[in-house]
């Protein structure tokens, strides 16, 4: 490859990179994502030199990204805990908690809907969607409708597709 070659390819690269570094700075705060590993380090500061003041052994758990500096997300989770985690530790997944004792799951966004599975507290489930008071969560391969107040995970009035 001659040399402007390698320069056209070199700027199509970078012009790559700062697409996506500007599509992601583009994103609303707060948000939520999950935790990408089954070992995540929640740090006091952006940085591998602040100390790691929490570490979450369960992937997918839902976070709120409440700021970010650089490849660093400052997060909140369920129990209100704020700290930093770096953004290649995060996914753009959508997860929920179940917020009560025990929920249940129906085969349509309607309480008097067939249920089709009952969860307790702190199971996980993937949203599939949102639509005005109802969420559409998958666990364990079985998807269902629940109340989007039974969930942590998913803002009030935010619509998913």
């Amino acid at each position: 490859m001659n040399e402007l070659g390698r320069l056209v390819a070199f700027l199509f690269l970078l012009g790559l990179l700062a697409g996506t570094a500007c599509a992601e700075a583009d994103l609303a705060l707060p948000r939520f994502v999950s935790l990408r590993s089954d070992e995540v380090n929640l740090r006091t500061g952006p940085g591998t030199n602040y100390p790691v003041e929490w570490v979450y052994v369960r992937r997918g758990l839902p976070v709120e990204i409440i700021a970010e500096f650089d490849n660093w997300r400052k997060v909140r989770d369920i129990e209100g805990t704020v700290g930093w985690i770096h953004k290649s530790l995060l996914s753009g997944k959508r997860m929920a908690v179940i917020l009560g004792e025990e929920e249940t799951l129906h085969q349509s966004p309607d309480a008097t809907a067939r249920v089709v599975l009952k969860a307790a507290r702190g199971v996980l489930g993937e949203i599939i969607a949102c639509k005005g008071a109802w969420c559409r969560l998958e666990i364990t391969e079985i998807k269902g409708w629940i109340r989007r107040d039974r969930l942590w995970g998913v803002y009030p009035t935010e619509e998913l597709p």
